[in-house]
């Protein structure tokens, strides 16, 4: 199997709306084919893979499921990681009923067996890590923002909102009189602009590219707490 790593399918939809559908079916097939991968690694690994090890099996044959990784650049690697452990936490979920228990970080990765099963399901606690890793809106986030992410964890900030009167204007500039309640009624918004913007329907590329940053802007609003200073 070979991949076909070309991880930016939301621009390819802001250009090319009738592909959106495609775009998207081909990312849970291509997730369908990383899961049962995933799975297969870990099976034989019992002592665990890290996310680099992981990723180098995947690359490999029997797989060959991911492309080349360019690990010096943050937004090339970032839909790699995103991508990996949407799989992860997926497959957790899954495996949650069966008693085993999927481990999972950076360094190390485990599926084991515990001899005292205290329970099985989800867990109900809250997991802000498996909740950003399920939400595929998360899988689009553009380069900039990517790049904001990795200065903020080496600078020890976490993830800040832009400010209010930023977000209002991405309002504006997507059709709101004013800011949204929540980030569900941006996407649909968004996705009815872009059709309308498109220059097969009368608009241009600068058009999309202002919507686009628009939705940017409101997406890690509506993702952040508030910029305050």
């Amino acid at each position: 199997m070979t991949d076909h790593s070309d991880d930016n399918w939301p621009e390819r939809e802001a250009a090319h709306p009738d592909s959106g559908q495609q775009a998207r079916q081909a990312l849970q097939h291509r997730i369908q084919l990383l899961t049962a991968a995933v799975e297969a690694c870990l099976r034989q690994a019992r002592s665990g893979l890290s996310e680099l090890e992981l990723i180098r099996q995947l690359q490999a044959p029997p797989w060959e499921l991911l492309g080349k990784v360019d690990y010096a650049n943050p937004a090339a690697l970032y839909p790699v990681h995103f991508l990996l452990f949407h799989v992860l936490y997926r497959l957790r979920d899954e495996l949650a009923g069966t008693g085993e228990v999927l481990s999972i970080s950076p360094l190390s990765i485990s599926l084991t067996t515990p001899d005292t099963i205290a329970g099985t399901g989800v867990p109900d606690q809250a997991d802000p890590l498996r909740a950003f890793y399920l939400d595929l809106d998360q899988y689009e986030m553009p380069a900039d923002e990517v790049h904001r992410m990795v200065d903020d964890f080496w600078a020890g900030r976490t993830a800040r909102r832009p400010r209010r009167g930023a977000a209002e204007q991405a309002a504006i500039a997507l059709g709101f009189n004013q800011l949204p309640a929540d980030f569900a009624e941006v996407k649909v918004r968004f996705r009815r602009a872009v059709m309308k913007a498109h220059p097969d329907r009368g608009g241009n590329t600068g058009d999309v590219q202002r919507l686009n940053d628009a939705f940017a802007t409101l997406r890690h609003y509506f993702r952040h707490g508030e910029l305050t200073c």
